[in-house]
């Protein structure tokens, strides 16, 4: 069996791909990281924000919500001078008020996991996709959580963001039924 092509490129979009990626997500601070990485992409590649990863986890006090929603004026001048990360000054206040709209939801839902996996019902929806060309770049769900996150404040969350958050944190399995990751996530 082969492995998704996107995932050959280099070794650590492979490593990636073997360890994380399509893996269901149930942790809040890990539901937290990858919609800030996934923000964060916007416009760039996704190698790009890997390879700045730990910045971010450096940067953004390894994206504990409720610290990185009190972060000030000073801090945001500070992060924009942080060569270890996307400095963009919309994506780095949309990191801020986004934890502080990330927090509202936990405590409306109770965590953000019930909530953001509402949009499944819960489970992995297991597409069954022969080549990277079938994959979607949104979904009716993507637009769903898009326009939900929208209405609660969130920034960077389009449905494409959207879709690529639920790729990332095993909403979706959109792994290539070709690939032996397909059959184990």
């Amino acid at each position: 069996m082969k492995k998704c092509p996107w995932a050959l490129t280099t070794e650590l979009e492979e490593h990636y791909h073997d360890t994380e990626w399509g893996v269901p997500v149930h942790d809040d601070r890990l539901l937290f990281e990858f919609l800030i990485l996934e923000g964060a992409q916007a416009g760039l590649s996704w190698l790009t924000v890997l390879k700045k990863r730990q910045g971010y986890r450096d940067a953004f006090d390894n994206f504990d919500v409720r610290k990185v929603a009190e972060y000030d004026e000073q801090k945001q001048q500070e992060l924009l001078h942080n060569p270890e990360i996307i400095r963009n000054k919309l994506k780095i206040s949309s990191t801020i008020s986004n934890a502080q709209a990330f927090i509202a939801i936990q405590e409306d839902y109770g965590s953000f996991d019930a909530y953001v996996w509402s949009f499944v019902n819960g489970k992995t929806i297991d597409n069954v996709w022969r080549t990277i060309q079938e994959i979607p770049a949104y979904t009716p769900e993507s637009e769903q959580m898009s326009k939900s996150l929208k209405k609660a404040g969130f920034k960077f969350a389009g449905p494409t963001i959207c879709y690529a958050y639920m790729q990332a944190v095993g909403m979706v399995n959109d792994h290539l039924v070709i690939c032996p990751r397909y059959y184990a996530v």
